[in-house]
């Protein structure tokens, strides 16, 4: 992995060595700001297919914005017989009002509330950046791809609790 001061961490790569093709995950990802949640999409969805997971084991389902993504975390858990993993996708860009904090405490705490719920890996791949260059930059930007490295974090998740 890659390390530099910029917090660059697109050298992050799966290296569980662990057979993911029966793998079974499920995205949730914002429709709200498109140009950034397409482009972390994109990521974890590469980063999932490069570990061997199946095509037909990952399903992605869209909500209207970052306040919903716990919500479909808990709907996908609740409805499919087993998912191994949900990642949630979004991006929250500061403003000039406190909607901005709302929406950030609520989906962290909201999608952290749903993984323990259900004792399943619910990721946080959610950008709370201060302007919308600054979630380009961590969106296949400059600092590499957030939807990338919490494609990892679930495979890594789902390795720990096959170990367990």
């Amino acid at each position: 992995m890659k390390t530099n001061p910029g917090h660059d961490l697109s050298g992050i790569r799966y290296q569980g060595g662990r057979d993911h093709s029966a793998s079974s995950l499920a995205i949730a990802v914002s429709k709200w700001n498109n140009e950034v949640t397409g482009a972390l999409l994109k990521g974890a969805l590469s980063t999932l297919k490069a570990a061997g997971v199946a095509t037909q084991n990952i399903q992605v389902v869209e909500v209207p914005g970052t306040f919903e993504l716990h919500t479909a975390a808990n709907m996908l858990l609740a409805a499919q017989g087993y998912i191994d993993a949900v990642i949630c996708l979004g991006c929250v860009v500061q403003g000039e009002t406190r909607h901005f904090d709302f929406i950030c405490e609520a989906s962290a705490q909201g999608i952290k509330d749903v993984s323990l719920k259900f004792n399943r890996p619910v990721i946080f791949g959610v950008l709370t950046p201060d302007n919308q260059q600054q979630a380009l930059d961590r969106a296949g930007g400059k600092f590499g791809n957030k939807g990338e490295e919490a494609a990892v974090a679930a495979l890594e998740m789902i390795d720990l609790q096959q170990s367990l």
